[in-house]
């Protein structure tokens, strides 16, 4: 049914015919459909906030996301959402002429918090806290406005596993960014249901769709971000070792409590001797020779 060209979404129009854009479209497809199924996401009439910088991946989840509501497996109305943050330079009218060509319901908020993230942050300092901060209170409210009952962000794969390497590297905790939570308030769900897919699969799909990116010269001008360098790493060990990233991402799905050090999730201090079979412990350690 994903290949036949005569009654997809106009995101889809115009896509390569090709085998490779196939199979790649409906893994992508399919993953979506996973995260949204496996945590939860759906509620029946609701309507979601789709928020759309521009970029690669936030193209990708807006199209995947049309997909599965136009083949009925996504029953939730879906408004995209572009905030104009008032960097210089950024082109207005690319994405709203994109949408009204695709024929997607959408609203574009202008907030220059541009200015305010180059005054507050101290020279040399990275903008991405702040930036993300004002750009999710913005996102927040516009979702209000909107009757929206969740904001859904574009993030993938990588970027959870990133996540979670810089809170290991750096904040001294085992944490990543969730598929799916509450917000502060309590009145609005956070969703990433691109949180299965691949980073490339993103970069290929939108590169061969041929949709207008939009780049972010905000944090994405900025040298030496942690981030980077993190991503340099996966990308080393996913160099030496292919399929390595899709390994470390399945352990975040597979974690013992038992088997980490945090006396929150387990109780350690009353284990007894005998609460525990020997040959459980055997199949999750490997043996040394």
């Amino acid at each position: 049914m994903l290949d036949d060209l005569d009654d997809i979404h106009p995101l889809f129009h115009g896509a390569p015919s090709s085998a490779s854009f196939k199979k790649l479209r409906k893994r992508i497809v399919r993953q979506t459909r996973e995260a949204i199924d496996q945590y939860g996401m759906i509620e029946r009439g609701t309507r979601w906030l789709v928020c759309l910088s521009g970029g690669k991946d936030s193209y990708t989840l807006l199209a995947v996301l049309h997909e599965l509501k136009w083949r009925g497996l996504l029953p939730v109305d879906l408004l995209a959402c572009n905030l104009d943050q008032g960097q210089p330079g950024f082109p207005s009218t690319v994405l709203p002429e994109f949408l009204e060509k695709m024929g997607v319901e959408h609203r574009v908020e202008y907030q220059d918090t541009y200015s305010v993230v180059k005054d507050k942050v101290p020279a040399g300092r990275t903008y991405c806290a702040l930036c993300s901060r004002l750009r999710r209170g913005n996102l927040y409210r516009i979702a209000r406005e909107e009757g929206c009952s969740a904001v859904v962000l574009g993030h993938h794969r990588d970027d959870i596993l990133e996540t979670f390497f810089m809170n290991l590297f750096h904040g001294g905790r085992l944490a990543t960014m969730p598929p799916k939570l509450v917000n502060e308030e309590g009145d609005l769900f956070v969703y990433r249901p691109l949180a299965h897919v691949a980073e490339a699969d993103c970069e290929k799909f939108a590169r061969d769709m041929k949709y207008p990116i939009i780049p972010c010269d905000l944090c994405g001008s900025q040298d030496g971000l942690q981030r980077q360098q993190v991503k340099q790493l996966l990308d080393q060990w996913e160099k030496n070792s292919p399929g390595r990233r899709q390994v470390m991402f399945r352990s975040l799905m597979n974690i013992r409590p038992s088997h980490m050090l945090d006396p929150k999730l387990f109780d350690f201090a009353g284990l007894m001797r005998g609460s525990v079979k020997f040959e459980q412990i055997d199949t999750e350690i490997p043996q040394l020779r």
